[in-house]
């Protein structure tokens, strides 16, 4: 799950982190009158869960509150990658001397999370990484130790930090891995943290994703999910605790098993096609469950052709034939599909299935070159 800027920044700050004065308006009078609590010089930000706000326009700075009313006009009425900008944060302007860019992320192949640090702050980290790796200093942390105190002084004479700076450097790397790991995060990052001209270390900006697993011990954190700046049918999908990650491409795959449905993308891909979606139903899905993954991924105007790829094991091959059947009845599909079912009950559910008009397959590659040809308008 993402956090708006404003909603990192709050819980960054719980934990000690500085971060500037300010508040979120959602109209351009509440960005006026909170320019004015603040002085009148302010930073209009575009809250909006994507990257590249500022090369997009939506990150200004105003020299009064009437700019700030009239500049706030002009970003709540944009569109930055499609979505709509329906809240600023008003901040106060600092006076910049340096960037700093300083996350905490997993590191998966490491096993443990990694305190990332670059003197090449305000830009971003993947653009660092590729074009010059060694402006960036890691250092791994021990989940059972935490974050030592010489880990942050390693980082800071790393990145080159004046040494009048590090005490107070420490406690932000502290304080953001407490946000980081108190909160079940999968990211927390200050890209900018800035040396500001009266010798200040603060953090302009804020990232965190949360794993959404962990979110059951989270409600406040649930709370702030942003439904409006998700795809409708990952919201949907949701609902039923189906994992739906919608694509690009063209051919709709339904799998129960995480590695099972990677493995039916790649196959895909191997024989020319292309997936509209990564879609996990899990172990035991039921009727219901099968039927809404269908309605979700038939939602996608691109899809030309769907794949089942059931293996049964806890999943019974029946119970996901009912529950094609039921959507089928609901959204009367106009696409090819192809089914593939293996393990517990499949005869039964080959069964069901033999008079809904849909191509079956022995093997995923069989099902794979059916699907592919399908979504082609060829024969399967």
């Amino acid at each position: 799950m993402k956090l708006h800027e404003y909603q990192s920044k709050q819980i960054f700050a719980q934990y000690g982190v500085p971060i500037p004065k300010g508040r979120v308006a959602a109209t351009a009078g509440e960005a006026r009158q909170i320019a004015e609590e603040l002085g009148g010089r302010v930073v209009i930000k575009s809250q909006v869960l994507v990257g590249g706000r500022g090369k997009a326009g939506g990150i200004r700075l105003a020299k009064n509150p009437e700019e700030a009313e009239e500049l706030a006009t002009q970003i709540l009425g944009m569109e930055i990658k499609g979505l709509p900008v329906r809240k600023v944060l008003v901040d106060e302007a600092a006076n910049i001397k340096q960037e700093i860019y300083l996350g905490i992320t997993n590191d998966r192949a490491a096993r443990k999370p990694v305190l990332m640090a670059s003197a090449a702050g305000g830009v971003d980290i993947e653009e660092v990484a590729r074009e010059t790796p060694e402006k960036i200093i890691r250092v791994h942390i021990d989940p059972l130790l935490g974050l030592r105190d010489y880990q942050a002084r390693y980082i800071a004479a790393g990145i080159d930090l004046p040494r009048e700076h590090w005490r107070d450097f420490g406690k932000i790397a502290h304080g953001l891995w407490q946000a980081y790991t108190r909160s079940d995060a999968t990211l927390a990052e200050i890209n900018p943290l800035v040396i500001t001209k009266d010798e200040r270390l603060l953090a302009l900006d804020g990232k965190m994703l949360i794993d959404d697993n962990a979110l059951f011990r989270h409600p406040d954190l649930a709370e702030m999910r942003d439904v409006d700046e998700e795809a409708p049918a990952e919201t949907e999908a949701r609902k039923y605790g189906i994992s739906y990650i919608q694509l690009d491409g063209n051919i709709g795959c339904m799998v129960n098993g995480a590695g099972l449905a990677m493995a039916t993308m790649d196959i895909i891909k191997l024989f020319g096609g292309e997936p509209a979606n990564f879609l996990d139903i899990g172990g035991g899905a039921g009727a219901e469950k099968v039927a809404a993954a269908l309605r979700i991924i038939l939602s996608d105007p691109n899809v030309k052709a769907v794949l089942f790829n059931i293996f049964g094991g806890i999943t019974r091959c029946d119970e996901v034939a009912k529950g094609i059947l039921t959507a089928l009845e609901e959204v009367k599909p106009q696409v090819p599909m192809v089914v593939r079912l293996v393990g517990t009950n499949a005869e039964e559910g080959r069964q069901l299935l033999s008079e809904a008009d849909m191509l079956t397959a022995e093997t995923l590659t069989e099902a794979a070159q059916k699907a592919v040809a399908a979504a082609k308008g060829g024969q399967a």
